[in-house]
């Protein structure tokens, strides 16, 4: 198994309008904390002047995987709402031990928005 993977990290800055912008990172340890993976994007996004200020500067808090290599992808344009419990990296683990492998795609939010607009999935245009 490969011990270096390429993850796309869908930075969401709001489920209610659906704004969100993909940064594809090469070469991430699939060893590393989940802590220490959230620093690592955290500090890769910051250093992006293509992105958005708005996008560099947010207080992301969360990590939640979309999908893997092959596998099924949600209809949902944002993210899937659903298995929570199995699909939210929890502190402490190892990316690999969490389910991330090569071209694991995982969103980036805050879990205060993602809360409210679970209870409340409504978009705004």
């Amino acid at each position: 198994m490969a011990a270096e993977a390429v993850v796309t990290v869908r930075l969401v800055r709001s489920f209610q309008h659906r704004n969100f912008k993909p940064v594809v990172l090469r070469g991430v340890s699939l060893d590393q904390t989940v802590q220490d993976f959230m620093q690592l994007v955290r500090d890769d996004i910051a250093s992006r002047t293509e992105l958005p200020l708005p996008f560099r500067k947010y207080a992301y808090d969360t990590m939640k995987i979309i999908h893997q290599a092959h596998g099924a992808k949600t209809n949902e344009l944002v993210m899937s709402l659903e298995d929570d419990d199995k699909l939210i990296l929890q502190d402490g683990q190892t990316l690999r031990a969490a389910g991330v492998g090569n071209e694991t795609e995982v969103a980036f939010f805050q879990k205060d928005d993602y809360s409210s607009f679970k209870a409340d999935p409504k978009t705004v245009w």
